[in-house]
């Protein structure tokens, strides 16, 4: 097949935009034959923005040929071609605009879609802009923007398009040319005409039909061998290991740590490191627990991944790490396993578990696929997208996929969940993800998990993980609170509507008109008998929904008349308490719509458990084995919501504190209803710190004030007794000479801040003259989403006369990944982010000079747990403010801090805007918990020089 490769850079993307430069790379099979470029003279000037974005000038088009004289030689070149382009809709336009403008008929072929072609055979593409695509699978590209190198980008992407096309397996090509086939779309066809050239090819015995690697399993191609194709792993001779490993783990660190001296060149030395693993193994050997604190560069996975592992070896138990984010345990599997898989001294077995639903499950995925009900077009290209990542996973992790918001629906329709599970019954139980990961942790030495599971398995009474006694949490300063979130109850309207939608919505997902459509199609006469109390039961369900839609606007009405403003916060939404003794006048209606809700759930899901009950006796007869499983797993998922709300309605548990949630813009839809124990220290102590022999938790913020008071107290440990060690380790970098934070002690008081016009435009000018200065690389960090928003728009107006790119979270994005991206892909950039950028954003180098903080990370005083935990500590006669809420405070202001130096290189300057630093007594306990930069206060008007000083390198005092 023959393809033009086209791209316009044009005024704009309005009805009376013009072209102003085209590029077009002519293939032939997988050969770029040809290329055409030229500028087109628009007969107008090109907007600031254009010219800003593309370099192109009106100097560079005033002498270029007009649009007809461009059409009329690119139009020969398209003949019998097949039109390509990155997001080919946008050039397509401009394509037939210009023709039809200049006389000339509209092109008539094919188009394709290098977007739509990446997504379904790069699957785990973590960007499908043209640069970062390029990047990602080796394309050069030299001049973004420019139409002549993004054509000939888009050209090469499509060939390694093409290519992939023509390495995946036969029945795989087979696989996405079905799923395709009816949609009337080039794609489709484009589908059928590979699928069939492919066949053609294997019937004259000219290709390989069978994957390289891996099997091909009731018609999917697979690259995972059945988990337990080669039986378990010989067991480790016990007294092997330990000779090899030693009875001195220092020693063994030691000669560890000689072994890597000697296989890199750029080891570095880091005592705080060598620090760490000693203690890790001391407090494993001494059953102790342990808190470290390591700052930003200490290299605290292997820290304790090297002592977990010699532990778990030696003394042959197996010891869990876990983690607060799925990137954390991504980084372990892809990046410190490895390293020590190759360089430990001994074989260890190391496994990463995450939630169930995390992973594919076949038997679902292939039900889908095989019916082929898949008739939107997103859910279609989610579908193809993980047709091919079969032939690519090992493990099944939706991580691995970069799928798009719409393309989740499909997703939580195949993933893995324990009530519709068919276990040993499944005919794909070897080749099940999931119960893959169980076995695998089952064998392994070290479990590698995340805060989430650690306490679903708590809840499931240790039924999810391996029994252990040794525990290393990393992210630490997040347990508590994720701790909270799962010892408390939840229901939303989206939560238990999809739930319900999930049993009666469709005959494509709705369990009920599945199980209807297998009765009616089933010819067995005796099927008829039930499906009336299918119809039965899901016109109860219908009726609790319109109940539950009633009881979400009953709610939704409290929540506005109540809550007053929308918290500052990232989701600006209301918030409001429900205290049992001091309920809102709405309440009693409230409640009696919560109690129609709870009984008409009761009916429904009894009705629904009858019936299931019912065909099982049927079940294989009628082939309904695997129907009845899903809808028996969607039952107790309505079951659950129903529990749930029985709950938080009778409000008994005085432990607890109730709240409701919303966004005014999505109104009773955004509902939420939630209760979480107000201290769990007691909780974890009990559930974790008494049953576990010893447990390290680590963090780079950790105490407060030089101590871990704080930490022990939301913890539950007793610093008192001799259960509980500490230790702090400093960074290996020299804050004192690559940081410099500066305070304004003129600025305006923060008190009333928001919205307020003085401190807003002192604010906007100040950023203004310092990105001016810092030519953008600046990351602002914000704790209001309506500053933010505001601060966007006028930073953006100042900005754009010095070329300095603007981007905000919620406004250019609501992606934290991806505007980080953005954000590094720039030269001149400056990025304004709310709560969750101020950690786990890693942006090392040169891409990030300055860090500007607003104001001092507090939470909401209003909040409802914050108000209830304040209440609780003023009870025990303490001051919340400066026991709770500074302490909190100071962590996150840590963990924001921590965003400016990545590595030893980087160099850069902390603008902190909030002078209650300097003029309130909990002041310097934020200034205390930095890792040593240089401070400087200074009037407003010297902050712009000391700051150039400071990048040049002159460190003369302002």
């Amino acid at each position: 097949m023959k393809y033009a490769v086209l791209d316009f850079e044009t005024t704009g993307d309005q009805a009376d935009d013009r072209v102003i430069q085209v590029g077009l790379v002519l293939v032939d099979g997988h050969e770029i034959v040809d290329r055409y470029t030229s500028f087109v003279q628009p007969e107008r000037s090109i907007p600031a923005s254009i010219s800003q974005l593309t370099g192109i000038t009106d100097e560079d088009v005033a002498d270029a040929p007009t649009a007809d004289l461009v059409m009329a030689e690119i139009l020969p070149l398209l003949n019998g071609r097949i039109l390509v382009g990155h997001n080919v809709g946008f050039d397509l336009k401009f394509l037939q605009r210009t023709l039809t403008d200049n006389g000339y008929f509209p092109f008539q072929g094919r188009c394709l879609d290098t977007l739509e072609a990446l997504r379904i055979l790069f699957p785990s593409l973590t960007s499908l802009a043209l640069s970062m695509a390029s990047s990602q699978l080796g394309v050069p590209h030299e001049r973004p923007h420019h139409a002549d190198s993004d054509a000939d980008a888009t050209a090469r992407l499509w060939i390694k398009c093409l290519e992939k096309l023509n390495e995946l397996p036969l029945v795989t090509v087979q696989r996405l040319a079905f799923l395709y086939e009816g949609e009337r779309s080039d794609w489709a066809w484009f589908l059928q005409q590979i699928a069939s050239e492919r066949e053609m090819e294997a019937a004259r015995g000219h290709a390989e039909a069978e994957p390289s690697a891996g099997q091909i399993y009731r018609n999917f191609a697979l690259k995972a061998m059945p988990w337990d194709a080669s039986g378990d792993e010989e067991e480790a001779n016990a007294d092997e290991l330990r000779e090899t490993l030693g009875d001195d783990f220092s020693a063994f660190y030691d000669r560890f740590r000689d072994r890597l001296r000697e296989k890199f060149e750029a080891f570095e030395e880091r005592e705080s490191q060598n620090i760490m693993a000693k203690s890790v193994h001391e407090a494993f050997r001494n059953g102790k627990h342990l808190l470290v604190e390591a700052g930003t560069g200490t290299g605290k996975s292997l820290g304790y991944l090297i002592p977990s592992l010699y532990y778990a070896l030696r003394e042959q138990v197996k010891v869990v790490v876990s983690t607060h984010t799925i990137n954390l345990q991504e980084q372990l599997r892809q990046r410190d396993l490895p390293l020590l898989r190759e360089h430990f001294p001994v074989p260890f077995r190391a496994a990463v578990l995450k939630g169930r639903s995390r992973y594919l499950c076949l038997r679902k995925f292939e039900e889908r696929m095989n019916a082929g009900d898949v008739s939107d077009h997103e859910e279609r290209l989610t579908a193809a997208q993980m047709i091919v990542w079969l032939g690519e996973t090992e493990h099944g992790d939706e991580e691995e996929l970069h799928l798009q918001p719409k393309g989740r629906t499909l997703w939580r329709s195949v993933a893995s969940d324990a009530d519709s599970c068919l276990n040993r019954a499944c005919p794909w139980f070897r080749n099940c993800f999931y119960h893959r990961a169980r076995h695998d942790a089952q064998e392994a030495d070290l479990i590698i998990t995340n805060h989430s599971l650690l306490f679903t398995d708590v809840q499931a009474e240790h039924r999810i993980l391996p029994a252990y006694k040794h525990l290393v949490v990393d992210e630490a300063h997040h347990f508590e609170a994720v701790a909270s979130e799962h010892l408390g109850h939840s229901v939303s309207y989206t939560g238990l509507t999809g739930s319900l939608l999930w049993l009666y919505k469709d005959a494509r997902t709705g369990q009920l008109p599945v199980l209807r459509h297998r009765l009616e199609s089933s010819g067995d006469e005796s099927a008829g008998m039930w499906i009336p109390l299918a119809e039965r039961a899901m016109n109860k369900l219908v009726d609790a929904k319109e109940q539950w839609d009633a009881l979400s606007e009953r709610l939704y009405e409290v929540l506005a008349s109540q809550a007053g403003d929308p918290l500052a916060g990232e989701s600006g939404g209301y918030v409001f308490r429900l205290k049992p003794q001091e309920l809102p006048p709405l309440w009693d209606e409230v409640s009696q719509t919560a109690e129609t809700v709870l009984s008409r759930l009761k009916e429904a899901t009894a009705e629904l458990e009858r019936l299931a009950a019912e065909l099982k006796e049927e079940q294989e007869r009628l082939g309904l084995a695997s129907v009845l499983t899903d809808l028996s797993g969607a039952v107790k998922d309505v079951a659950r919501h129903r529990d749930e709300l029985a709950f938080l309605l009778s409000m008994k548990d005085e432990h607890f504190v109730y709240w409701l949630e919303g966004n005014p813009n999505y109104r009773s839809k955004s509902v939420v209803w939630s209760a979480a124990p107000v201290d769990v220290s007691s909780l974890l102590r009990k559930l974790v710190f008494e049953v576990k022999d010893s447990v390290v938790l680590t963090s780079a913020t950790l105490s407060v004030g030089r101590t871990f008071q704080f930490a022990c107290d939301q913890l539950g440990l007793r610093t008192d007794a001799d259960e509980v060690l500490t230790l702090q380790l400093p960074s290996p970098f020299q804050y004192r000479r690559q940081s410099l934070v500066v305070i304004p002690r003129d600025f305006p008081k923060i008190k009333g801040a928001i919205g307020d016009p003085v401190f807003q435009e002192m604010l906007v000018q100040s950023l203004a003259e310092i990105a001016v200065a810092t030519e953008g690389r600046m990351l602002v960090l914000f704790t209001s989403n309506r500053m933010l928003r505001q601060t966007h728009a006028e930073l953006k107006e100042r900005l754009a006369p010095h070329n300095i790119t603007v981007l905000g979270q919620g406004v250019d994005s609501g992606s934290r990944s991806k505007l980080t991206r953005l954000f590094q892909s720039q030269q001149r950039c400056v990025l304004l982010g709310t709560n969750s950028f101020w950690e786990g954003v890693d942006i090392p180098g040169d891409a990030l000079s300055c860090l500007a903080i607003v104001r001092l990370p507090f939470q909401p005083p209003n909040h409802p747990v914050v108000e209830a935990k304040a209440e609780m500590l003023k009870k025990r006669n303490q001051n919340p403010f400066m026991a709770w809420s500074v302490p909190q405070a100071v962590i996150r202001f840590k963990q924001g801090f921590g965003r400016l130096i990545r590595t030893a290189s980087d160099r850069g300057i902390v603008v902190l805007y909030d002078t209650r630093v300097l003029d309130t007594y909990y002041g310097k306990h934020f200034l205390y918990s930095l890792p040593g930069p240089k401070i400087e206060h200074m009037r407003l008007e010297q902050m712009v020089p000391r700051i150039e000083e400071w990048l040049k390198g002159e460190e003369q005092q302002p």
